[in-house]
């Protein structure tokens, strides 16, 4: 059978025919923040579902034992809210083992050989600070642990186009391109999979989805809270990495991707990959920053610190689909609500037949995607009011899925990765070029401008979208009713 043939399943089909299923998972840093809120409570998420069914071995410099470890796991399931299910939770807790040591000493490699045991086709997952990636990856390949295995790779992988560039270089110096699971857990969510379904499934879409109908493309994802103790963290990072570059290109790309020839994710991952390709560098002048008042007085934040906790910038796509079409991105903490939406506004009517059905005396017709808190799909049409006037009034028609989401991103993205499921992760080339689109910009850029917790972010934004605006704001009330 060829990917072009019919084939049954309801998903992306694109594991390798010949893909060995893990047969251990290790996990770098599980003593750490990532693993105690995310991974411990999607591994637990897996064993409910009696998905989980290989040793985990937990590996970090901290003095914790295997039973310090299982009362670390079990912790950190009860704080993530989930409702308990004891045997699952001992299911989770019989398969973690725990090996000591500095990742920079090569006995620590020497006894994890010893406790997998035999694992044939182990999975690595890197949960810990990327200045460690690269000490890892180089201690599992001179300890032989490299050899048909995986190695799962946290976001960010690189903080600019040459550093991301060289931990590919020692990344493929130990590992196959194939072997390589760079994660984004924004990819799993259900929500940002609708977005690739809802494209292609239809076929209404698909004659307006251009530069001739589409005047422009928001995408907002605001959070109402600020960097929660992170403060550290953000002063390496900043919004335009932790979730620009990576997060909201990856939305974007979903949006701006040419059809798949072929069903598998190797295609779509080409299709993405081509659009991060087509993205035109920023420039200074498609930036803004901003910063929220109180923000510097955070724990391990620098007094005169320039970090951006907000973004918005102005992106083109300089393909035959897009060319001219602009795309307004923005994001930032501490904003007036917690939502992530899309909003592709269309033209105008090519004729001015009703006085108050065009800008701007009117609004264009618009299709809103919500990604969360929860997930919906709106069209914005003009209806006429009742009387003799040709009046009317703009009206949405909704559809919201209230069906929440069986498996967290992470448990999926997880269980994926040990079954050599690539489909939601990002390959090598997508990294570097989405790296090149924002390169210009994270040294050379306007200073962060102050801006109230609770509004929208600086003012300096609005004249950014100006010509194709204003900012669609998600609405507060409208966010809490859903």
């Amino acid at each position: 059978m060829t990917m072009n043939q019919p084939r049954r399943g309801n998903g992306l089909e694109g594991a390798p025919r010949k893909a060995q299923p893990s047969d251990a998972l290790v996990l770098f840093g599980a003593t750490g923040d990532l693993a105690h809120k995310m991974v411990l409570p999607a591994l637990y998420e897996l064993a409910r579902q009696h998905a989980l069914d290989v040793p985990v071995i937990g590996v970090a410099f901290d003095r914790f034992t295997t039973a310090r470890l299982r009362q670390f796991a079990a912790d950190g399931v009860r704080r993530s809210g989930r409702k308990i299910d004891r045997v699952a939770l001992r299911r989770l807790q019989s398969a973690l083992q725990f090996v000591r040591g500095d990742y920079q000493d090569a006995a620590t490699f020497r006894a994890l050989r010893q406790a997998l045991r035999g694992a044939r086709h182990p999975a690595y997952y890197l949960a810990i600070p990327p200045a460690l990636f690269a000490t890892v990856l180089r201690g599992l390949g001179d300890a032989g642990l490299a050899d048909r295995a995986r190695v799962i790779v946290e976001k960010p992988f690189g903080r600019d186009l040459a550093s991301a560039q060289e931990l590919n270089r020692v990344a493929l110096s130990v590992f196959p391109e194939d072997a390589i699971f760079r994660i984004d857990h924004f990819l799993a969510k259900e929500a940002i999979m609708n977005i690739l379904y809802f494209r292609f499934a239809n076929s209404f879409l698909e004659p307006v989805w251009n530069r001739n109908h589409v005047a422009s493309v928001q995408i907002t994802l605001a959070e109402d809270f600020g960097v929660k103790g992170r403060g550290a963290f953000y002063e390496s990072a900043g919004c335009l990495r932790d979730v620009v570059q990576n997060h909201m290109f990856q939305i974007v790309a979903l949006l701006a991707m040419e059809p798949p020839v072929r069903r598998g994710f190797g295609a779509v991952h080409r299709e993405t990959c081509e659009v991060f390709q087509a993205m035109r560098p920023l420039e200074p002048a498609d930036l803004v920053r901003g910063q929220y008042r109180g923000y510097r007085r955070e724990p391990g934040v620098a007094r005169g610190s320039d970090v951006e906790t907000y973004c918005a910038l102005r992106l083109f796509i300089d393909s035959w689909r897009w060319q001219g079409v602009p795309w307004y991105l923005r994001s930032g903490k501490c904003l007036a609500t917690t939502a992530t939406e899309v909003l592709v506004r269309f033209k105008a009517p090519p004729q001015r037949l009703f006085e108050d059905s065009a800008p701007p005396a009117g609004q264009t017709n618009y299709l809103r995607f919500r990604l969360s808190p929860n997930s919906a799909i709106a069209l914005a049409a003009r209806v006429k009011r009742v009387g003799k006037a040709f009046v009317g009034d703009q009206r949405e028609l909704c559809l919201i899925d209230a069906q929440a989401s069986r498996s967290p991103p992470y448990a999926r993205l997880i269980g994926d990765a040990l079954a050599g499921n690539g489909a939601l992760f990002t390959r090598e080339d997508a990294v570097e070029e989405a790296w090149r689109v924002v390169d210009p910009v994270l040294e050379r850029h306007p200073r962060a401008l102050p801006y109230s917790p609770g509004s929208w972010g600086p003012r300096a934004a609005a004249a950014l979208i100006a010509a194709d605006g204003p900012w669609h704001n998600p609405e507060v009330q409208d966010v809490a009713a859903d």
